[in-house]
C-alpha cells in the first residue's frame, strides 16, 4: 500500500542517496530491524554506536516511505499537550515524557552538527497560538505547566503576536529549544554513518515471517534467513507487519505544499515554527532555501489521495491559510502531496518489548512527534539491550493502561 501521493520535495534535495545491496544470503546477528525509515535508521545508529551487532532490512529504498513526507518539525511539545498528558498518566509521568522529549531534540541536534554532510538543521521556536479566544483558557493552562515545570516558555499576548506578525491571534505560547530539520537528508546521513560503524543494511529485501528459534528468532526474508535474538519492528504506518496485540492504530491522511523560494521573508519573526490549537491544526514552517512548509487538513482516512485533482483542491486550501497568516506574501505551490500518518489514542508511541513475544520490540513513533519518538525509541530499545533501565520505557510500553485524552474512557 502506497504511504503517499504527488510530488514530494525532499527527495529532490538529495536525488543521488547512497544505495545498499539486497540481502543474498543468511545472516546471524544481535539484533534485526525491520524498517529504513526515520525510526529503523535512528535505531541502527543508536545500536551499531554502542556495539551492538545488528543488521536492517527494508523492502523497499531507505527514507522512501514516511520519511519522504516527513514535513520536519521537531518540537518537544506534543499534539497532546502536557495538562492534558497530567490528567491521563499523572502530573509526573507526563512532565517526565515532555523533559525525554526535549533531551531526544537535543540529541538530534549533537548528531546532526556531527554528520559530514549539512542536513539543514536549524534550531528555532514555536509558536503554538490559539485558533480562537475560546482557546485561551486551555492554553494558559498548557503555559502554566510548562512554567512551574521549568519549560521557560512565554506567553504571548495579542499585543506581542501583531507586534511580530503580520496576523492577529489572541495568545499564544512561545517554546524554545525546538529545531527543523530535512528528514529526507538526515536519515540517509545516519544511514552512511550507522554503516560505517557496523550496521549492515540491505535494501530491497522483504521480510517474510519472524518464525521462533532455539536461540530468538528466524526472520525470513526474500534474501534469506536472519537468526537474531530480537527482532525490532520499526515499520512505520503499515502495524499490521509488527503483529501482535498491543498497537490500535488510528491511520489518517494529512497534506502537505511546498512553495516556490519566496524573495523576502523579513516579517516571518525569527523563523518561529507555527501551529495551532485547532485539532486538525495548520503548521507551517521555513526552509534554508526561502520556501515555506504548510500542512494539515487531517482526514480520517487510511489511504492517500489519489487524483490530482483532488490532491490541488487540498493544496489551494492551505495555500489560502498561509495567505491569512501572511497576506503580503505572494507565494506559489511548487511541492505539493498527500500522506499517511498514524496516531495512538492516548498520544503516546509504541515503544519496547511485547510481553507476550519476548525479543521482539515495537518502535513504533506515532502522532505528531515522529522524529522525536524515534530517538526515544532508539535510545530505550537500545538500553533494553545492553540491559540499562530507561526511565521512559515504562510510559510509553506497549501494554501500558490507555487512557484517552478529554474523555476519561480508557481501553485495553
Amino acid at each position: 500500500m502506497s504511504l503517499h501521493f504527488g510530488h514530494l520535495f525532499w527527495p529532490t534535495t538529495h536525488p543521488r542517496p547512497r544505495r545498499y545491496p539486497a540481502l543474498d544470503s543468511a545472516k546471524r546477528t544481535r539484533a534485526v530491524i525491520i524498517g529504513g525509515g526515520m525510526s529503523g535508521i535512528t535505531c541502527g545508529y543508536a545500536l551499531a554506536g554502542s556495539g551492538i551487532d545488528a543488521v536492517l532490512i527494508e523492502q523497499g529504498y531507505i527514507a522512501a516511505g514516511s520519511t519522504s513526507s516527513n514535513t520536519g518539525l521537531l518540537q518537544y511539545s506534543n499534539d497532546t499537550m502536557l495538562s492534558e498528558f497530567a490528567e491521563t498518566i499523572g502530573e509526573e509521568k507526563a512532565v517526565t515524557f515532555y523533559k525525554a522529549c526535549g533531551h531526544a531534540s537535543e540529541r538530534l541536534h549533537v548528531i546532526a552538527e556531527r554528520l559530514p554532510r549539512d542536513v539543514q538543521f536549524k534550531k528555532r521556536s514555536s509558536l503554538y497560538y490559539a485558533s480562537t479566544p475560546k482557546d485561551v483558557p486551555a492554553l494558559r493552562k498548557e503555559y502554566e505547566i510548562l512554567n512551574k515545570h521549568g519549560f521557560g516558555a512565554e506567553w504571548w499576548d495579542e499585543d506581542k503576536i501583531i507586534s511580530s506578525f503580520p496576523f492577529r491571534k489572541s495568545a499564544a505560547i512561545v517554546t524554545n529549544g525546538d529545531a527543523e530539520v530535512n528528514p529526507f537528508l538526515f536519515v540517509h546521513s545516519l544511514a552512511d554513518e550507522a554503516y560505517a560503524r557496523g550496521l549492515s543494511i540491505h535494501e530491497n529485501t522483504l521480510m517474510l515471517s519472524v518464525e521462533p528459534a532455539q536461540s530468538g528468532y528466524v526472520v525470513r526474508t526474500t534474501g534469506g534467513d536472519i537468526h537474531a535474538e530480537h527482532v525490532i519492528y520499526a515499520v512505520g504506518y503499515a502495524p499490521e507487519q509488527a503483529g501482535g496485540r498491543w498497537v490500535k492504530a488510528k491511520l489518517n491522511r494529512s497534506y502537505a505544499i511546498v512553495t516556490d523560494s519566496i524573495p523576502s521573508l523579513a516579517d516571518w519573526h525569527e523563523r518561529f515554527m507555527l501551529w495551532e490549537t485547532a485539532r486538525p491544526y495548520l503548521y507551517a514552517r521555513t526552509t534554508t532555501d526561502d520556501r515555506i512548509v504548510v500542512g494539515g487538513l487531517d482526514e480520517n482516512v487510511r489511504q492517500p489521495i489519489l487524483t490530482e485533482r483532488d490532491l490541488l483542491a487540498h493544496s489551494l486550501r492551505l495555500l489560502s491559510e498561509l495567505k491569512l497568516l501572511f497576506p503580503n506574501y505572494e507565494p506559489r505551490i511548487r511541492y505539493e502531496w498527500c500522506a499517511t500518518f498514524g496516531e495512538s489514542e492516548d498520544g503516546l508511541p509504541w515503544i519496547g518489548e511485547d510481553p507476550d513475544r519476548p525479543g521482539q520490540h515495537y518502535l513504533l513513533g506515532y502522532g505528531g512527534n515522529g522524529t522525536i519518538y524515534s530517538m526515544l525509541g532508539a535510545e530505550i530499545i537500545r538500553d533494553r539491550l545492553l540491559g540499562i533501565d530507561n526511565p521512559i520505557a515504562s510510559i510509553v510500553r506497549p501494554d501500558r493502561h490507555v487512557v484517552i485524552p478529554g474523555s476519561g474512557a480508557s481501553s485495553s
